[in-house]
């Protein structure tokens, strides 16, 4: 069950992210909450990061485990 519980905790960061930034585009806030908005949504992003992080070592274990030992990176640019 860790898998489902590491993919909920990025679902619900996630969906916590937009909501942090619905109240913030809305403008409705005083600075002080905005703050504490804004850092509530940097902790957030760190789960999210971590999580990604994880499954992307997870992926290049089973990959190196199928015999496939080269990766490359992806990039939009």
């Amino acid at each position: 069950m860790p898998r489902k519980k590491s993919a909920t905790l990025f679902e619900d960061s996630l969906k916590g992210l937009e909501e942090i930034v619905e109240q913030l585009e809305q403008g409705d806030i005083s600075l002080e909450e905005s703050l504490k908005s804004f850092e509530q949504g940097v902790n957030l992003t760190r789960t999210c990061q971590k999580a990604l992080q994880e499954a992307e070592q997870k992926v290049q274990i089973l990959l190196a485990k199928n015999g496939q030992q080269t990766l490359e990176s992806f990039n939009d640019e």
